[in-house]
């Protein structure tokens, strides 16, 4: 037999497996989140490990290829991670290529509060002042009209996450940055498929980022990436993703530019390797060709992810909206099309009950809950510390609510009608138990 066909048995052996061993496996509970998938990521996992290349290569220009279809986006970098994402997009700023727009440390990023932590700690790591404003009960995101208060002489950037896969007001934040000179970075980590007018929301930022953990929207196990349609900001980028270095020959590729050894950089040797020549304060962030595999796979089913959980989002929405004496329910920003992380309810002051009396419940009867990730990221221990500068613009009253009052069940695409129809059903006993109705 020929290697191909030894390839092709292998293959064919690990889809059965998939089918008799893996597909049959059923959660016992009612996960907040989870991964959707088949034999078509675990075939393309083995067989890049049978291409024994396994750091970037063919699966990863394949996903790069389907992810900037996608998204409409001119560049797309692949990384290790979407916390790393947001590290390098943040840091990408800050590159002297960028001349007087580059972000210098000690300038102010409005931000908000009600974020996960890798949001907000790009900023701090990079030198600059967080502004925090606060949110909007309904849709989660900034209260835009806290904006102006924010600005100062110091902002240079807003970077912002679209919460739980809701767009926030685009429109608005876009004419801020743009009448005031300020870098817009979208965290669109949870948000992978949303649209604002019609547009993907990456599309509106000068530079986004997502990631592909096993809990959103499509993953690689681990994995991220730094999208933009600014070819400077897309060179450092990469740059930083790989050591800082200044040379872009791909892996395993040497002298693209066919003058390796025959230019001046800085103070070093005339002809100085180009390979080893250090423009950015980098990392080493890539991801590999397993990730990729997995993530071409999954972009297959992106579609029809999206499409699943905007249904599971409104079989829940249906089945407790007749509760809105007692809840908050997200809503949708005018003119956008969530693409659903989870379904978000905020208990009204006066409800009778306290949050986690419901979340209790819910997880003792099968149903996983998640918060609001930090709550308020500087009630968080590491924030209390007096390590970091950072302004507050206001109370930030509905951060605070949010902290003490928010909670979010699973919209993710494995779940069925009738789960989401059994998360209505207990919360429904569980109001019932508080001689509720």
């Amino acid at each position: 037999m020929s290697a191909q066909d030894d390839r092709n048995a292998i293959l064919s052996q690990v889809r059965e497996y998939y089918k008799k061993h893996i597909a049959t496996q059923k959660p016992a509970r009612i996960p907040a989140s989870g991964k959707s998938f088949d034999e078509n990521e675990v075939a393309n996992a083995v067989e890049a490990a049978l291409d024994c290349w396994w750091t970037e290569g063919r699966f990863t220009d394949a996903f790069v290829e389907k992810f900037k279809s996608f998204l409409g986006i001119k560049y797309v970098s692949v990384m290790n991670s979407g916390s790393s994402a947001n590290l390098i997009a943040l840091s990408a700023l800050f590159s002297t290529k960028l001349g007087d727009r580059r972000l210098k440390p000690g300038d102010e990023v409005i931000t908000v509060a009600s974020a996960f932590p890798t949001t907000v700690n790009p900023i701090l790591q990079c030198g600059l002042v967080p502004v925090f404003c606060d949110i909007d009960l309904e849709t989660h995101n900034i209260d835009v009209s806290m904006m102006k208060k924010a600005l100062s002489k110091k902002t240079k950037a807003v970077m912002l996450a679209h919460s739980l896969g809701n767009p926030f007001n685009i429109s608005a934040i876009s004419k801020f940055c743009k009448d005031n000179g300020l870098w817009l970075v979208a965290d669109c980590c949870d948000a992978l498929g949303a649209t604002y007018q019609g547009k993907t929301v990456a599309s509106f930022a000068d530079v986004s980022t997502f990631s592909f953990y096993p809990a959103h929207h499509i993953t690689m196990g681990e994995g991220g990436a730094v999208v933009t349609d600014n070819p400077l900001i897309y060179k450092i980028s990469n740059s930083i993703r790989d050591w800082g270095r200044d040379c872009w020959c791909r892996t395993g590729k040497d002298n693209t530019c066919g003058r390796r050894f025959s230019m001046q950089f800085g103070e070093l040797p005339f002809g100085y390797d180009h390979k080893y020549v250090y423009s950015e304060l980098g990392y080493n962030l890539k991801a590999t060709d397993f990730q990729a595999a997995l993530g071409v796979a999954q972009m297959d089913k992106l579609p029809g992810f999206i499409s699943k959980r905007r249904q599971n989002h409104k079989s829940l929405m249906d089945g407790l909206k007749k509760y809105f004496r007692y809840f908050i329910f997200q809503k949708a920003e005018p003119q956008s099309e969530p693409s659903w992380f989870g379904f978000l309810i905020t208990l009204k002051d006066g409800c009778g009950f306290k949050r986690e009396e419901l979340t209790s419940y819910l997880e003792q009867n099968g149903i996983g809950t998640r918060l609001v990730f930090s709550g308020n990221i500087i009630r968080q221990p590491y924030f209390t510390q007096g390590r970091f500068k950072y302004r507050v613009v206001g109370e930030l009253a509905n951060t605070d609510k949010s902290m003490k009052d928010t909670f979010w069940v699973g919209v993710f695409p494995v779940l069925s009608k009738k789960e989401t129809d059994l998360i209505c059903e207990r919360i429904r006993d569980f109001l019932t138990s508080k001689g509720l109705s």
